[in-house]
């Protein structure tokens, strides 16, 4: 499959300007093994200006485009992200009660676009995602969406875990949506300020995490599968944080 040049940068000097020119980067690839000193100008800009990166071998740069990347390819985004710490003040000083949804993992496009569009959906403010481990925000993250990308608030943070501090010491409550946990959402009290924080569907929620939730919640299922893809769960799940609102 052939990408979009829309969707990337390559090369060393043009993926700095880009940088620096204030471009939305979703994240910069490295190739293995890369030196030398314009490859250590990249890295100390990539840090300055907080851009995920990751070191991939050059089959993978050779398989997005086959034109001389010197090693360096970067991902555009197709939204600007929001920051958490801005979103989340405003939220109470319009008194509203903070509905946040935390991806731990959830790496898949349409997985995201579709969590995203129920977000939108059910009032809820914004959703968090993690720098490594998480679905790119591409144009095919977009149109799963249903264009909802477009205008809802996506924050990406460094580290989950120090995020989910911040939101507890603020009041939020944090529900994690597990389904190992006996305790069911139709019965769980989460009314009030809160984040919902939901797994990938191969590992679930990090133990680091889910050592901070102040609940964990089930969704009820009767079938012969075990589970339920990330973004059903996440529609049910703010449409019952809705229904307890009576909203």
């Amino acid at each position: 499959m052939m990408h979009s040049e829309k969707e990337f940068i390559f090369g060393m000097h043009p993926v700095m300007e880009a940088i620096r020119g204030g471009r939305q980067i979703d994240r910069v690839l490295v190739r293995q093994g890369l030196r030398g000193g314009q490859y250590h100008e990249l890295m100390q800009v990539v840090n300055e200006y907080s851009i995920p990166w990751q070191v991939v071998p050059q089959e993978k740069l050779d398989y997005i485009t086959r034109k001389n990347h010197q090693g360096v390819i970067a991902w555009l985004s197709a939204i600007e992200f929001q920051n958490i710490e801005n979103i989340l003040p405003r939220i109470f000083e319009e008194g509203g009660d903070p509905l946040l949804l935390m991806l731990d993992g959830v790496s898949d496009v349409r997985n995201f676009g579709a969590i995203v569009r129920s977000a939108l959906c059910f009032g809820a403010h914004a959703v968090i995602i993690p720098e490594k481990n998480s679905a790119r925000i591409s144009a095919d993250a977009v149109k799963a969406s249903a264009g909802a990308l477009s205008t809802f608030p996506v924050c990406r943070v460094k580290s989950l875990t120090k995020c989910l501090t911040y939101l507890k010491e603020s009041g939020l409550k944090a529900v994690a949506a597990t389904e190992k946990s006996d305790d069911q959402i139709s019965t769980a009290d989460i009314k009030g300020p809160v984040v919902i924080i939901l797994g990938s569907e191969d590992k679930g929620i990090s133990r680091e995490l889910i050592g901070l939730t102040d609940k964990q919640v089930s969704i009820p299922i009767t079938g012969a599968i075990g589970s339920l893809n990330v973004s059903v769960s996440a529609g049910i799940i703010l449409y019952e944080v809705g229904r307890q609102r009576g909203s």
